[in-house]
């Protein structure tokens, strides 16, 4: 596959991007060198090798749900640099 700059411009159009022409350059250089890269990898022999689903053999190593003590709120409301007796207080950020 050849990249060129009707291919970098496809693509920073689809990223909403906007490049100069040193940065195409890079970028072109830069997709060049990573579709090299696919392709050396493509020549490797696979045959035989199964797909990798998992990063381990463990399936669903998922913990239990089980109730737990949280803090009160006065220990959470301790470090807040702005609060009342109940709630932490917030800038305005929604204008009307």
């Amino acid at each position: 596959m050849e990249v060129n700059d009707a291919l970098v411009d496809k693509l920073a159009n689809l990223a909403r991007l906007q490049f100069d022409d040193a940065e195409k350059s890079a970028i072109k250089n830069d997709l060049q060198r990573m579709i090299q890269f696919v392709e050396k990898l493509n020549e490797l022999d696979t045959t035989g090798v199964a797909p990798l689903l998992h990063m381990s053999d463990n399936i669903n190593s998922l913990r239990e749900d089980v109730v737990k003590g949280s803090i009160s709120r006065e220990d959470g409301l301790q470090n807040a640099p702005l609060k009342d007796e109940q709630f932490f207080k917030v800038p305005k950020v929604i204008k009307k």
